[in-house]
């Protein structure tokens, strides 16, 4: 269950609590210490075509996309000329199109950018959401999964047009194991042969749960209007290039990297008990530094992780008040002994 708080101490929707710890959400836990699981996904999915629709690309998002080359898939982001996050994507280079993979609520922003900003000879986009879905994969054992399914497994950072189908397996310790991009049609029977291979389907709340342990921004919760690439780790996630061309809100981005800080950052949170989804603010020493921004039940014994944006000068490892508990800031993404 995903439960955005209407938090009395904070802004309306700035938290996503995902605390189920009986049920669903124990199933959904074991499948991420020790299975797979998969959801559907509901990112609006774009498509660039064109002559030039890859120069015309490079010069707007974070990411270099002329780099690494063609049957790839990479995260990156849209910025304003300041510098802030207009919308977070998934962007695959396949063989003869880009595809975009946008979350729902920075779909609007991200085309009114494009109907802006692409000479229509150059690059077109089209919209196939309508005629395209998108499946998830999570877990150890989402590798085997796929491969039991009978979908070819590419390497990591790359993407293997398949029939009609599309599967994507971006870098190690990224938000999820595979992408399927298939048409809508045969989005059930993927689903079945993915649940016959042994994945729970899950909502979206295994994604979410992924995304935490991960250490992964998310549109509308760590990510506002004013959040900055470093503040959500953009420069670990590899999201941003520090030596291609130009490109919207290059300067800000460069300057920060090169000569200076930002005054707050995302990092993990381990909870004493489970937190307030009433609340989302987080305090040190009684002192204000921060809020929960997405949190969620791990299992017993990795109990309530959550995402919270924090004031530089809390350390990791500080001791802080959370959502109404007691709870340690930890790096990301999140790490387990043996």
């Amino acid at each position: 269950m995903t439960v955005d708080a209407p938090n009395a101490d904070g802004p309306v929707n700035s938290a996503v609590f995902l605390t189920e710890s009986e049920g669903a959400g124990a199933e959904i836990a074991a499948a991420l210490q020790g299975g797979a699981a998969f959801a559907r996904v509901p990112d609006s999915l774009i498509e660039l075509t064109g002559p030039a629709a890859l120069q015309c690309l490079q010069g707007l998002v974070t990411c270099d996309l002329e780099e690494p080359g063609g049957e790839t898939i990479q995260y990156s982001a849209l910025l304003t000329p300041k510098g802030m996050i207009v919308s977070d994507m998934w962007i695959a280079r396949g063989s003869s199109r880009l595809t975009l993979y946008v979350p729902p609520q920075g779909k609007v922003r991200l085309l009114e950018v494009f109907e802006r900003s692409l000479p229509p000879r150059l690059a077109r986009f089209a919209i196939r959401s309508g005629s395209r879905s998108i499946l998830r994969v999570v877990g150890p054992h989402a590798i085997d999964v796929v491969t039991e399914a009978g979908l070819p497994v590419p390497r990591a950072r790359n993407l293997s047009e398949y029939e009609e189908c599309c599967v994507a397996r971006p870098a190690d310790d990224r938000p999820f194991v595979i992408q399927i991009d298939c048409p809508t049609e045969q989005a059930e029977r993927l689903a079945l042969l993915l649940a016959r291979a042994g994945a729970l389907e899950s909502s979206g709340a295994a994604l979410g749960l992924a995304r935490i342990l991960a250490g992964w921004p998310s549109l509308e919760a760590e990510i506002d209007a004013r959040t900055l690439p470093q503040e959500v780790r953009f420069d670990e996630l590899e999201a941003v290039s520090h030596s291609k061309g130009c490109y919207v809100g290059q300067e800000t981005v460069a300057r920060l990297h090169f000569r200076g800080h930002v005054n707050k950052r995302v990092v993990g949170l381990r909870f004493a008990a489970e937190p307030d989804t009433g609340r989302s603010s987080v305090t040190c020493n009684e002192r204000p530094v921060g809020r929960v921004t997405s949190a969620g039940w791990f299992g017993a014994d990795r109990g309530y992780l959550g995402l919270a944006m924090i004031r530089r000068e809390v350390a990791v490892g500080d001791e802080v008040i959370a959502a109404g508990v007691a709870a340690t800031t930890v790096s990301l993404p999140f790490e387990f002994g043996a």
